[in-house]
């Protein structure tokens, strides 16, 4: 996120009208209500901005034993509390398994439009197929198309929209997206423990708190090009409602960009790597040590751009705050405590704000 993360919202006065359709029938020409004014079109012209330094971490060796895995808790420690993401490679799937992955996020939005159209989303749900919900007037859209999808924890089962997309998509697609989140449920399990001791924490100290019904939701996007692609977002500037997110990139177009040290940053592309990244009910669980980084996603003007984030998100029963180790008198408590987190984000974000703020003591 990388990509922003899902949430149930508050009811919508309308859904936007699907920007692939939109591009299609009117050219690249964004409307205006894509456009962002008053100088921000010179703060996204993004072609001399540097490439981020993000730290390689092995998951591999995260979940070892061994004293070699001290060197990597130490650098998953230092990621996290300076930039809040990572690299993550020798995470048990091969490049041409991502490449099936990735076919898979193109063969959806190849679909014909009326076709597509059968799974939009309603307007008062998150899953199926669409664009922004339009929660005011004065809002300004993404200038992209996202298919979000439930990946349900014990079925291949998610949802009647879950199951009609993956009909249309294939037998093969779908076995290939099973397997992808079932991988990335291990791999959330790995990072939650390894973040825990790099902290000096007792080992499922976040595990816990994520808990056994937490939820996995994952974002198709689609970014089509735009000749003024100066004056648009595919996504606005935000940081994810997530513990963590994991994003698998475009092999080749670039876009994804985050703020370190009030500059902004190019996400460079490592075809074979996901890149994770902290959400900020990690950042709650850690009572601030660890940062929620702050990204958004430029546009390319000449190449169209697909991604897949899957946002891993507690229980929403289950009540976040800073664990206890983490919490003294040298460092009191940063953060109230919260539950369903993620039911609030959403309106937020299309406000350009974060309900964190509000959790601050």
């Amino acid at each position: 996120m990388a990509d922003h993360p899902p949430s149930p919202p508050a009811k919508a006065e309308q859904i936007s009208e699907c920007l692939q359709e939109l591009v299609a029938n009117k050219g690249g020409e964004p409307p205006g209500r894509y456009c962002y004014k008053d100088g921000v079109g010179e703060v996204l012209d993004t072609s001399s901005l540097p490439l981020m330094k993000i730290p390689i971490i092995d998951i591999g060796l995260l979940a070892s034993p061994t004293s070699i895995c001290r060197e990597e808790l130490e650098k998953l420690h230092s990621a996290l509390s300076s930039c809040g993401c990572f690299m993550s490679i020798n995470h048990g799937m091969t490049s041409s398994f991502l490449d099936e992955v990735r076919l898979a996020t193109k063969k959806f939005f190849a679909l014909p439009m009326e076709e597509k159209q059968k799974y939009a989303r309603e307007v008062d749900a998150m899953e199926g197929y669409g664009n922004d919900m339009i929660l005011s007037e004065d809002q300004v859209l993404d200038w992209n198309d996202r298919l979000y999808l439930l990946a349900s924890q014990k079925t291949r089962d998610s949802s009647d929209i879950g199951q009609k997309v993956l009909l249309i998509l294939g037998e093969f697609i779908t076995e290939t997206l099973f397997e992808y989140t079932s991988k990335l449920r291990l791999i959330t399990e790995v990072v939650l423990k390894a973040m825990a001791r790099s902290l000096n924490l007792e080992n499922n100290c976040f595990l816990d708190k994520y808990g056994a019904r937490a939820i996995m939701q994952a974002r198709f996007n689609f970014f089509p090009p735009c000749s003024r692609h100066h004056l648009v977002l595919g996504l606005k500037s935000h940081s994810d409602g997530s513990v963590i997110t994991i994003v698998l990139q475009d092999k080749e177009v670039e876009g994804l960009q985050f703020l370190k040290d009030d500059q902004w940053f190019r996400v460079p592309i490592i075809p074979e790597a996901l890149l994770i990244n902290i959400g900020e009910q990690a950042e709650i669980l850690s009572n601030g040590l660890f940062k929620s980084p702050i990204h958004r996603v430029v546009i390319n003007p000449e190449r169209e751009r697909f991604s897949l984030a899957v946002f891993c998100s507690p229980d929403p029963d289950n009540e976040i705050e800073p664990v206890d180790g983490l919490v003294s008198k040298t460092r009191p408590r940063q953060y109230k405590k919260v539950k369903n987190y993620v039911g609030n984000y959403f309106q937020y974000y299309q406000r350009g704000k974060s309900p964190i703020e509000a959790l601050k003591t």
